[in-house]
């Protein structure tokens, strides 16, 4: 039998907070823009980087991980993708704490809350694309197949730029 007590409440209360769960009192506290800073698009630039072919004039790299540790980073780098994905499915997550001047071709913040809460549920479609190009780099990963991370690394770029696209930057000529 388990038994619960008011630590493992409070930790789970602590854990959720701090992954950008929704608090009790009521949506969650990281932003899809925090949550891109700080979690989605370190992790992804960390698969993107470790798989390339580079041909230049100075020769040829074939960039792999190669030892156990660098298999092990990856791998932490989809885990932490996978979960930051399952996150932006977490209704009632806003886009960003301040409506900032939008970059070059960008939609300012309302407009892009806008987008997301006439279809919420499109939205969350195109975060679980993301978390499941995730899935296919950690199956990558724990098969040690670098052009399979190579080509779950194109998964990712392309579910990241379907949700910019229509979210972020609909106006730009592609």
């Amino acid at each position: 039998m388990m038994r619960i007590t008011r630590w493992s409440l409070t930790a789970a209360a602590v854990l959720a907070c701090a992954c950008g769960a929704a608090s009790p009192d009521g949506p969650p506290r990281q932003t899809v823009q925090e949550l891109m800073d700080t979690r989605i698009d370190p992790a992804a630039d960390v698969l993107w980087d470790s798989v390339a072919f580079i041909a230049s004039e100075s020769g040829e790299e074939d960039r792999r991980p190669q030892t156990p540790a660098q298999w092990e980073s990856v791998r932490q780098a989809a885990r932490t993708l996978i979960q930051a994905a399952a996150d932006l499915t977490i209704p009632g997550r806003r886009v960003a704490a301040v409506d900032k001047p939008p970059g070059p071709g960008e939609l300012n913040v309302s407009d892009i809350q806008r987008r997301i809460d006439a279809n919420p549920a499109a939205f969350a479609q195109r975060a679980q694309a993301l978390g499941a190009a995730a899935q296919q780099a950690l199956a990558a990963i724990d098969a040690k197949n670098a052009e399979a991370l190579m080509d779950a690394g194109g998964l990712i770029d392309a579910a990241c730029e379907a949700c910019h696209v229509l979210y972020w930057y609909p106006q730009q000529v592609r």
